[in-house]
């Protein structure tokens, strides 16, 4: 039974892993401006200094433009599949199947966050882009820490999670931030609204070289973070109780996901602004195939997320092309449905447990 459960989970490692690479290729060459797969190919060998031919009239489109884009989509959709990794983290912590890093509050916590600082930090757009790539990054960590600890503090009854109020005071936590991002997008300049617009819907379009080496180390550091708790998350399913007597000491293992689920949160929507749903459909999709296991459905999570987010940002960037739909439209029409059926399946169930 154990041998087949892992060549199961081979097999769809080697699928989602398949799946990533077509997707990724196809957003590389797919865009306003087609580009033949030889061109893509002879552009990157020449990248690489595999080859040594004059550059195409693609080149820069290609190294420029969309390599740093794709890249971006698969390490923030690998952190928006941190946020379907921390959403599957989440879930685990939380021993709750709906808790996912937007609905909960934390992403908003992080763009409020994000956007304080955007609009109240004096002179915030004549400060040099070196500096911003650290400014705002850190505001969305401190703002989504934030309200990760409080939403934890706030869910607990006795020493227990709650569901409903975990629910609940991620509703009024939306809110407050919701309200609050109102109210300083209503205080912005014609500058700061432009910035702003990045927030709301979520976008992939200011991808660049620079960004990705900021974060890049930081959400990968997370995500490797969190997959180090898999076993300890599978012991929390069973019950704090029980957990505690296999020997883990919850509360400090409750500090340090909250911080590792916060680091990826807040990078993620520092870089792609708010983008919803990809926590809570990854993850939930997977236990539906694989099981329970994070060993197994924390990797896969984020393989998957990273895949879903780049087809997503493909969509946004070709269905109206030469124009541009936020990613945040793609991923909420996928998303919302996805919800809606895991509310009535849990509603037939007769619990959301």
């Amino acid at each position: 039974m154990q041998a087949e459960s892992r060549l199961t989970f081979r097999f769809y490692l080697i699928v989602c892993t398949l799946l990533l690479v077509v997707v990724s290729a196809l957003s590389l060459y797919i865009g306003a401006v087609k580009i033949a797969p030889q061109d893509v190919l002879s552009a990157l060998t020449n990248y690489l200094h595999i080859t040594d031919h004059e550059p195409g009239r693609y080149q820069s489109i290609l190294l420029d433009i969309r390599l740093p884009r794709v890249i971006l989509a698969i390490i923030v959709g690998a952190a928006l599949a941190a946020l379907a990794v921390s959403g599957a983290a989440m879930q685990g912590l939380f021993r709750n199947p709906l808790a996912d890093p937007g609905l909960v509050g934390i992403s908003s916590g992080a763009a409020l966050a994000a956007v304080i600082v955007i609009v109240l930090v004096p002179s915030i757009a004549t400060i040099p882009k070196s500096l911003n790539i650290y400014l705002i990054p850190l505001a969305a960590f401190i703002g989504s820490l934030l309200v990760t600890l409080l939403v934890h503090q706030l869910s607990q009854v006795h020493g227990k999670t709650e569901v409903s109020t975990l629910l609940l005071a991620g509703i009024a936590i939306n809110a407050i931030a919701g309200a609050g991002t109102g109210l300083l997008t209503y205080m912005a300049d014609d500058t700061q609204l432009r910035i702003l617009t990045f927030w709301s819907m979520g976008s992939l379009g200011s991808a660049n070289w620079a960004q990705l080496f900021f974060a890049a180390p930081i959400i990968i550091t997370a995500l490797i973070g969190i997959y180090f708790y898999a076993k300890a998350l599978n012991a929390i399913a069973l019950g704090e109780a029980e957990a505690g007597h296999l020997g883990y000491n919850l509360e400090s293992i409750k500090r340090r996901l909250i911080v590792l689920v916060a680091l990826a949160v807040g990078t993620s929507v520092a870089l792609s602004g708010t983008i919803g749903f990809i926590g809570l459909v990854i993850p939930h999709l997977l236990r539906l195939f694989i099981g329970p296991n994070h060993s197994k459905l924390l990797p896969l999570s984020a393989i998957l997320g990273a895949s879903l987010l780049l087809l997503s940002d493909l969509i946004a960037r070709t269905l109206v092309a030469p124009a541009e739909l936020p990613i945040g439209i793609i991923t909420t029409i996928i998303g919302g449905p996805f919800f809606l059926w895991l509310l009535l399946r849990f509603k037939r169930q007769g619990s959301i447990i």
